[in-house]
């Protein structure tokens, strides 16, 4: 079995008529994996924690700078607004960001408790997002956060981030870079928004791999990365635990990059993940040609669901 978390709410983040990081993402999705054949009887749905029951304010509060919250909090209260002219803030966006905090961390306890393979179906994304601004459609430092609560765990010591959305997420680098125990690596359409991830950045410990790709790379300049340089970095730094910033927007079909993956190309990519480690937290980040974003993460949980029952 594999755990999706997911609650209705995420839909309530409005981000307007015509943007692409829209609510019929997550209702696309929804869809496309309760009516698959191999997997509509192997996913355990379950909701995120409620923010009021939950750690998510108090995670958002170590990593992000006061006056950025409150400053979600502040707009969201007025009935909606902009954080820049990208990211989008309705009335309820301070509440969903922090119910999908609490979705992440929810993943990370499925698979420090549980020992269950998780996917985080929730929105807004977060990886643009820095401790002391959002942008890029993106509020909380999601998968930054994640891992941050992972490494305060018994137990876990060592947490990777793999983030193959194809914009490089600056605002989960800036975050982790300076902690010795997380590691972040990211495969990016260079050059591409928001323009940062160059493969001369290293971090602050040797924890950060920066792979620019260029425009057109399909699956096998996608397998060489991965063969050569990503599987040899994460394997070298050994993690209790992979978080993986699952973006779709590499696919041929996505308006917002010019990339050649296919649906199925991110099997392909989930099976080299699990050569690191089957403890693995995946969560939706970018991916907004609908049709193709759904069918990516069906192949994605094919593939986990395939190293579960191997297992």
């Amino acid at each position: 079995m594999i755990t999706i978390i997911y609650s209705e709410e995420f839909l309530n983040h409005k981000t307007g008529r015509l943007h692409p990081e829209s609510p019929d993402r997550l209702i696309n999705i929804c869809q496309t994996l309760k009516e698959s054949q191999q997997l509509k009887n192997q996913l355990n749905w379950i909701h995120p924690t409620p923010v009021e029951k939950s750690l998510a304010l108090n995670w958002v509060e170590k990593i992000h700078d006061w006056h950025h919250i409150e400053r979600i909090k502040l707009i969201a209260k007025r009935g909606g607004g902009k954080l820049d002219p990208d990211t989008s803030v309705s009335a309820n966006s301070y509440y969903v960001g922090l119910l999908a905090v609490s979705a992440w961390l929810d993943g990370i306890e499925q698979i420090v408790t549980h020992h269950q393979p998780c996917f985080i179906l929730a929105r807004p994304p977060g990886h643009h997002a820095t401790a002391s601004e959002g942008m890029g459609f993106c509020l909380f430092s999601n998968a930054a956060i994640a891992a941050s609560y992972a490494i305060s765990k018994k137990g876990i010591n060592r947490v990777a981030i793999l983030d193959w959305d194809v914009h490089h997420g600056n605002g989960t680098q800036a975050i982790v870079e300076s902690n010795p125990n997380i590691a972040y690596c990211s495969l990016h359409q260079s050059p591409c928004y928001p323009g940062t991830g160059m493969a001369e950045e290293k971090g602050l410990y040797n924890n950060v791999l920066n792979i620019p790709v260029k425009a057109g790379s399909g699956i096998a300049e996608y397998e060489v990365y991965f063969q050569k340089q990503v599987i040899p970095f994460l394997k070298e730094f050994q993690p209790d635990i992979l978080i993986v910033s699952a973006g779709y927007d590499a696919n041929f079909d996505d308006p917002l990059a010019n990339m050649c993956l296919f649906p199925q190309d991110y099997g392909k990519l989930t099976k080299y993940c699990l050569e690191v480690t089957d403890k693995i937290v995946l969560g939706l980040e970018g991916g907004y040609h609908l049709q193709a974003l759904a069918k990516s993460v069906e192949y994605t949980l094919l593939e986990v669901l395939e190293k579960t029952n191997i297992n």
